[in-house]
């Protein structure tokens, strides 16, 4: 295993092995103004939600790894401390990708990256129309964690208003993760996109509780065809099938060769989220 000291290590390097580790991250396309009334927006993807109640958004534009300057976007939100939030979906990756480019102070990267205008509700700065979710935010505070290159500073955002394009909605009136389409960077060039055979879906552990890994017997742990996401979802149920369930359900099952056959017919009812017939043709 390749073993790394942060401190021996330049900006740039560290920076690199931490991009490409810590993905995908989400990406907060963030509109501000300067007290002139420029408008700015940019790209961060160090972002995430921190808060529901109250509502908290955290970005954070780092000092420049190569000059040490800081970005207009953290030079705008200690002017006007607002900003709005735009969401990234698939159809706008490019022209996203675009207004991160260094574009001198003063440039609209609206106009740049050919983004339409929304004037915002509660705050200054401008929405981007063809963002699927716009939130509104009050900056709260802007906590430097440095002076030097590479040093981020971390914007804490309340959210105070949300706008939702309509047709990324369920019938519930509840956001589509399938709809909505989303993009997430990785590192260097690379970028994820949410849709397709990437989604797949886990169920929380909420309000139930499952018997845990350690309660399988070890011929079910030390196989040598179920993997630790098998286990883990074995591990997930609260309660085994009764004696009853298991014999009505072995009477239409074939008779396996081996224990690895029966394994590997236990692993593709897993992989199908069948999880209460594998553990059937387990016991």
């Amino acid at each position: 295993m390749l073993t790394l000291n942060p401190k021996e290590l330049s900006v740039q390097v560290l920076q690199k092995y931490l991009q490409n580790a810590i993905a995908p991250r989400p990406i907060c396309f963030a509109s501000t103004i300067d007290k002139e009334g420029n408008p700015n927006l940019a790209p961060f993807s160090f972002f995430n939600i921190f808060s529901s109640n109250p509502p908290i958004a955290v970005f954070s534009p780092a000092y420049s790894g190569r000059t040490g300057a800081a970005k207009d976007t953290l030079l705008n939100v200690l002017e006007v401390p607002e900003c709005v939030i735009n969401m990234v979906n698939y159809d706008m990756v490019h022209q996203m990708s675009l207004a991160s480019s260094p574009f001198a102070k003063g440039i609209n990267e609206f106009e740049k990256a050919g983004f339409t205008q929304l004037a915002s509700d509660l705050v200054k700065p401008y929405r981007v129309k063809e963002s699927p979710v716009q939130l509104e935010c009050k900056v709260i505070e802007v906590k430097e964690l440095g002076k030097q290159g590479g040093a981020g500073n971390l914007v804490i955002c309340e959210i105070i208003k949300i706008h939702i394009n309509e047709t990324i909605l369920n019938e519930a009136n509840q956001i589509d993760t399938k709809k909505i389409d989303l993009v997430a960077r990785m590192g260097d060039n690379w970028y994820c996109r949410a849709s397709g055979e990437s989604l797949f879906e886990v169920q929380k552990p909420i309000t139930s509780i499952g018997i845990g890994i350690d309660a399988i017997p070890d011929a079910i742990k030390k196989s040598k065809i179920l993997t630790g996401n098998n286990l883990g979802l074995l591990g997930s149920i609260e309660k085994l099938p009764d004696t009853e369930q298991i014999s009505m359900f072995k009477k239409s099952l074939p008779k396996f060769e081996s224990i690895e056959a029966q394994h590997s017919y236990a692993k593709s009812l897993l992989d199908a989220n069948k999880l209460e017939a594998a553990w059937m043709v387990l016991l």
